[in-house]
């Protein structure tokens, strides 16, 4: 299992993982950042781009904030960063 940092842009004009930030992978969701929306939008993004299923993944810490850590089964923290380019 991995944990991948994330810093989210909740309200963008389109879904889509930026990039690294420092240690922190940059994503941006249109989903707004209420009742847990942009949560979820996270986690759809996240389990599209690596071929998972929802269920592979969850944001354990930061469910309020724009700074969230994920846990991903499956996947190691080295293959992660190898997939998005860090």
């Amino acid at each position: 299992m991995a944990r991948l940092k994330l810093r989210v842009s909740p309200g963008a004009r389109e879904d889509a993982v930026v990039g690294w930030m420092g240690e922190a992978l940059k994503m941006r969701v249109r989903a707004a950042p209420e009742k847990g929306r942009a949560n979820r939008a996270v986690e759809r993004l996240l389990a599209a781009e690596l071929g998972l299923p929802a269920g592979s993944l969850r944001v354990v810490a930061g469910q309020t904030g724009r700074d969230k850590t994920v846990e991903i089964d499956g996947w190691s923290d080295a293959a992660l960063r190898e997939h998005f380019g860090g």
